[in-house]
């Protein structure tokens, strides 16, 4: 079948309907909209013979998709970031959309995105479960420290720790209206945090799973890098062979500088921040321990036990490559903010190498 003849398909897809567009050689064949209903959009679909379609990724999520291609039918999923959109249009609509999604898939100028497995997209719920209560936390704590602050309490230490914990619950005030509110945003600090204590139980269990156990225990073989950050990543980005150079995956969590460059002149800005931002941040995170030197101690050694001997040395050279960017640009004055960013891009391209089993080579 030839390329004029097929059909190419917009979706845009909302909770209740479906908005269609069918296009084929820049002619509009047929629009209309359908309840959102799997077995109607495949009916539509089954009238052509060569078809294609896409819609945005949203929250409606990958069912749409998973059912098509399960039924023979060419189905992709778009990064709307990266939808093409025309300067000084101002009038949006379903329709709009659906007619744009079609014609920009005929003309190949849709970027479509990796669709994970169920099993996969399992797995990352739960890991953005337990970063939304980590969040939930972070706002309790707020709330609780800013009204203590507020009655000129001060709390002991610097963290959250057992002595704080039992600090708060000696705390007494006058009024039963002010008790009563001091003690609901205890109640609901504990609240979180028994429920990140089960979100984590289940995470380590999961890593414990196949099929991404294997790749887990490789990642945790790196310093900054224990179970909850290591299925956090497997989770994220699913397959890491779909980049085919260390760069690509340094790209796709936005950690590359951005550029705005013409002629001659080259310029360079702060990193670009596309991309899964989860994957990015706990990629900075990890990168603090790089500003210490490269050591094995008793915890990086429980966990690279039994581990293959080439994660083990990759590991290694991450450590002593990380540490020496750190110095050099601390030695140049530059900020740690930015230098912590830049060993986050290093650690990425590591992490790459070690899930596509790239061979080590020699210094």
């Amino acid at each position: 079948m030839s390329e004029s003849m097929t059909v190419t398909v917009g979706l845009d897809v909302h909770a209740r309907s479906i908005r269609l567009a069918a296009v084929r050689a820049d002619v509009l064949l047929e629009e209309r909209t359908l309840p959102y209903d799997e077995e109607a959009v495949e009916r539509v679909l089954r009238r052509w013979s060569a078809v294609r379609c896409c819609y945005e990724a949203g929250p409606t999520g990958f069912g749409l998709q998973r059912y098509l291609v399960g039924r023979g039918i060419d189905c992709r999923v778009v990064a709307p970031g990266l939808v093409p959109q025309r300067p000084g249009e101002r009038v949006k609509t379903d329709s709009r959309d659906a007619r744009m999604l079609a014609r920009l898939l005929a003309g190949g100028l849709l970027q479509p995105i990796h669709v994970p497995t169920p099993e996969l997209e399992a797995a990352r719920d739960l890991v953005r479960a337990r970063e939304d209560a980590r969040l939930d936390r972070m706002r309790d704590r707020q709330r609780l420290s800013k009204f203590c602050l507020r009655h000129g309490l001060r709390m002991p230490t610097s963290s959250w720790t057992v002595v704080r914990r039992k600090w708060l619950s000696e705390q007494r005030f006058e009024f039963p209206a002010r008790q009563q509110t001091f003690d609901t945003y205890v109640h609901a600090v504990d609240l979180v945090d028994a429920r990140i204590g089960q979100l984590e139980r289940a995470i380590r269990e999961a890593a414990e799973q196949e099929p991404w156990c294997t790749l887990v225990d490789k990642l945790r073989c790196l310093r900054g890098i224990d179970t909850l950050t290591a299925l956090a990543l497997v989770a994220e980005i699913g397959d890491f062979s779909r980049f085919k150079t260390a760069e690509e995956f340094m790209a796709f969590v936005g950690l590359v500088p951005s550029e705005h460059s013409s002629g001659e002149k080259r310029r360079q800005g702060s990193i670009t921040k596309v991309g899964n931002s989860h994957v990015r941040r706990l990629l900075v995170e990890a990168a603090w321990h790089a500003r210490r030197r490269p050591k094995v101690g008793y915890d990086l050694a429980r966990r690279q036990r039994g581990q293959h001997a080439e994660a083990i040395e990759r590991a290694w050279r991450c450590q002593q490559r990380l540490y020496q960017r750190w110095q050099r640009m601390a030695g140049r004055g530059k900020p740690q903010q930015k230098i912590v960013v830049a060993c986050a891009r290093e650690l990425a391209g590591f992490i790459w190498a070690i899930a596509t089993e790239q061979p080590l080579r020699s210094n």
